[in-house]
């Protein structure tokens, strides 16, 4: 079926339209993290790369990756039309997502990535983030800040 809009036309309303984000995959991570009562977390961070979610206290931050635009290998289906630019597109998101991890690892964040599907198996996410919040490198992370705070504090620094 032909278009009823002139290329302009069709070019102007697609630039209207603007992402809500992966809402929906965050709303269920946040209800896996209540539900488990895992605290400490913070939302909106201008880290690089943007991750979902932080835990500052314990210099971790955590990806939700959508199957599709990460290139889930259990999950994703190159579409049929137009592969050279979903096969660019994928692959860039891709590298993308590595250079923030070496960017973020690089200033003592620990990186966790979760696929967008893994959410359904709510028992082995719980355990990865447990696992990697109580780890004794967060807690070593944890009590270095603390004891830099503190030298701060009594050298009348901030």
């Amino acid at each position: 079926m032909a278009d009823t809009f002139t290329t302009e036309q069709r070019s102007a309303i697609m630039s209207r339209i603007r992402s809500r984000g992966n809402v929906g995959t965050e709303v269920q991570f946040v209800r896996l993290l209540r539900k488990h009562g895992i605290r400490g977390w913070r939302r909106g961070s201008l880290l690089p790369g943007k991750p979902d979610f932080v835990f500052p206290k314990e210099r971790i931050v955590v990806f939700i990756d959508g199957d599709f635009w990460h290139g889930n290998p259990r999950r994703f289906r190159l579409p049929k039309s137009n592969t050279t630019y979903w096969t660019q597109k994928i692959l860039g998101n891709r590298r993308r997502d590595r250079r923030v991890n070496r960017v973020l690892k690089s200033s003592g964040w620990r990186v966790i990535r979760f696929w967008q599907s893994s959410l359904a198996d709510e028992a082995r996410v719980v355990r990865r983030l447990a696992s990697d919040l109580a780890s004794p490198a967060a807690s070593v992370k944890k009590a270095r800040d603390t004891a830099i705070r503190s030298r701060r504090r009594r050298a009348g620094g901030k």
